[in-house]
């Protein structure tokens, strides 16, 4: 036997599936099920009857929208799968899944468009150290030879992709493969067994050369294999499937599988190369530097209409019987209230989970998406794991009902707590309760839940851009606050000096009394009047940027007060400001675009389009075929930016955005705000 792989993993193993939108995972996810016995027969995504993501929205939209998980039992191991959903707007769920997962399928096909996707669902696996192996879907309907299809996705990958069967033709049409390891011919039958044959004599040659091409490159990491091929020596069958276990684990290789999940073909060989070659707990345990006798990482978190709080968790060290305590960074701990294995929606209850096992903890209420937990009161070191990407399109919602209000703001929090793309917040200046996250899909989708599941009508539209207000010019104002109604009357007099500031300094407030004509205790009087003036300008939105200086003003021994002061500083700033030309001013956001290279120029003609100003490109370091376009924009021009760089790259451009500065805005863009700003006052 082969020495480099060591002992097979018989562990209970933890595999995702993911791959780009509509590349066919959660069909392979049925076809799985159905062929382990998980299910009596493999479910349709048109029809509606899937195990996978089969909720409401993922429906109507005809795509997963969340994780789902189920666990089978093949050749007498446990194997739990985790299909993810494929859209980049919903990617994000997989990263704290993939962590401890123990390998990932990828599910990919011969379709160049959508190879950008592709690549970034391979560095997501390369950020994480995540084996992986590839299985080309849809193979039944390539025209082209397969190792053109591996050329063609090569440089999506930066692993080698090694190709372990090729397709087995009768008269032009794929009807099974060849197992360049061992060998053989596999004949199809929809949904059942493969029936083995020997490969027909007019396959041998393309089987010879392609089964050399696999040894070359499994050779490039074994120097045994190396000499024996030099020498033409056939290496032992044994010591081939060690070298591909051996690439697998360290990652030095992507193998490729090929099949039709939708007829169920190429099931039963990818589901052997996972048992026999993929790598379990123990190594997920090496690539985390996860160290202790009990670690349990929470991958998924998700609340049922009735079971309340469920969170799918994977057990990397240790035992975790049903009761049992676990602790989280910052002094959480929770208690086990129930533990269940998972098939889709469906749940089986278990009183102890082992180490392996994937399973879901009943009432963690303190535990999060991504923690790393361990039994008793001593936590282990927390997770490291990438952020959440930042927000590119964003909604300001309320319910149509006051009474829905709480339960709006409650059914938030746990939506964003489990999916942790979702950015909820309360913007101050403007009272709106805004839900940020991936892309206009992704928040339609949540709009969808909160209607559909949740029965909270809402009404949503675009975030209010923060505009603010300035002064080009300085002036003199007087202002006199005088009423007698009986008894003490209210009398205050301010004479104020305004002027602009540069950009970007905010306000100042000085005092330049002298003689006492406005007492010490009234000054500050004076400054609070301005200041509530300055919330709300002439065109409706705060004023900056203004320095205004308390220089002159009188007072009455018996009726001045607080109030009048603040009262005659008001008066003072709205007749003073209207003269100092009051402008609108708008923020301007530094942009940086990530694209494909192929759809740059389709990216830089929409910028000018939305009154940005490209500042240049470049090619993004470390991403071959990409570019960063950097650019400045007003905030008003990006509530749908990524609608229009989607659509202009294949679904994968994305951007960030920063504040840069404020800027002038007239004339007729101008007018529509001031005149929007007014008929919402």
């Amino acid at each position: 036997m082969g020495k480099r792989a060591g002992e097979r993993r018989k562990g209970p193993k933890c595999i995702a599936i993911i791959g780009p939108f509509a590349s066919g995972k959660t069909t392979l996810f049925e076809a799985i099920l159905a062929r382990t016995g998980a299910i009596p027969k493999q479910g349709s995504i048109a029809a509606g009857t899937t195990v996978g993501d089969n909720t409401p929205e993922a429906r109507a939209h005809q795509m997963s929208t969340e994780t789902t998980f189920a666990t089978v039992n093949f050749m007498g191991e446990t194997i739990t799968f985790a299909d993810c959903p494929g859209s980049i707007e919903f990617s994000y769920e997989a990263v704290p899944i993939l962590a401890a997962c123990d390998a990932a399928i990828v599910v990919a096909e011969a379709d160049d468009k959508k190879i950008p996707a592709l690549q970034l669902i391979l560095r997501q696996l390369d950020d994480l150290g995540l084996p992986r192996m590839l299985f080309l879907n849809k193979v039944d309907k390539i025209s082209a030879g397969v190792r053109d299809v591996l050329k063609l996705l090569q440089p999506a990958s930066s692993r080698p992709l090694l190709l372990r069967q090729i397709p087995l033709r009768k008269d032009g049409i794929v009807v099974g493969s060849i197992d360049l390891a061992l060998e053989r011919a596999y004949v199809w039958r929809e949904h059942a067994e493969s029936e083995v044959t020997a490969i027909p004599d007019d396959e041998k040659a393309r089987e010879v050369e392609a089964r050399f091409a696999m040894l070359e490159r499994l050779a490039d990491h074994d120097d045994t294999l190396m000499e024996q091929l030099l020498e033409e020596i056939e290496p032992p069958r044994d010591e081939v499937f060690d070298d591909l276990s051996a690439d697998l684990r360290e990652g030095a290789v992507t193998p490729v599988l090929i099949g039709s999940a939708e007829h169920g073909n190429g099931i039963l060989r990818l589901l052997k190369a996972i048992r026999h070659d993929a790598p379990d707990a123990s190594d997920t345990r090496k690539r985390l530097g996860v160290s202790g006798s009990s670690h349990v990482r929470i991958m998924k978190t998700f609340h049922t209409p009735h079971g309340g709080k469920l969170s799918v968790a994977r057990i990397l060290s240790g035992t975790v019987a049903d009761g049992a305590e676990l602790a989280a960074d910052g002094g959480r701990i929770g208690k086990v209230s129930g533990i269940y294995r998972l098939t889709g929606r469906d749940q089986a209850k278990l009183s102890v989970a082992a180490v392996g096992d994937t399973v879901a903890f009943g009432k963690l209420d303190d535990v999060r998406t991504g923690d790393a937990l361990a039994i008793g009161k001593v936590p282990p070191p927390k997770a490291d794991l990438p952020a959440p990407p930042d927000p590119v399109y964003a909604l300001a919602l309320r319910p149509r009902e006051r009474k829905d209000d709480v339960k709006l703001s409650a059914t938030l929090q746990r939506m964003a707590e489990e999916d942790p793309s979702l950015f909820v917040s309360q913007n101050q200046d403007t009272g709106e309760t805004v839900l940020a996250g991936q892309g206009e899909m992704h928040l339609r989708v949540a709009t969808e839940k909160l209607e559909g599941r949740h029965q909270i009508p809402l009404q949503s539209r675009a975030p209010q851009v923060p505009y603010r207000e300035t002064i080009r010019k300085a002036t003199q104002q007087r202002g006199r606050h005088k009423k007698q109604s009986g008894g003490h009357g209210q009398f205050g007099d301010v004479q104020i000096e305004i002027k602009p500031l540069p950009r970007g300094a905010g306000f100042e407030f000085t005092d330049t009394i002298t003689g006492g004509v406005v007492p010490k205790t009234y000054i500050p009087s004076v400054e609070a009047g301005v200041r509530d003036f300055l919330r709300t300008g002439p065109f409706g939105f705060p004023v900056v940027d203004i320095a205004v200086n308390l220089s002159d003003g009188s007072y009455h021994s018996v009726d001045s007060s607080d109030m009048a002061f603040q009262m005659a500083a008001k008066l003072a700033m709205k007749e003073g400001i209207a003269a100092c030309s009051p402008v609108l001013l708008e923020p301007v956001m530094k942009v940086e675009i990530a694209t494909p290279s192929d759809a740059t120029a389709r990216i830089t003609a929409l910028i000018p389009q939305r009154r940005g100003q490209i500042l240049g490109y470049d090619a993004r370091e470390g991403w071959p075929g990409w570019d960063v376009v950097e650019a400045t924009m007003p905030q008003a021009e990006i509530g749908n930016l990524i609608v229009e760089l989607r659509s202009a790259s294949s679904g994968v451009a994305s951007f960030r955005a920063i504040f840069d500065h404020m800027a002038e805005l007239t004339g007729r863009l101008a007018d529509e705000v001031t005149s929007a700003q007014g008929k919402a006052a």
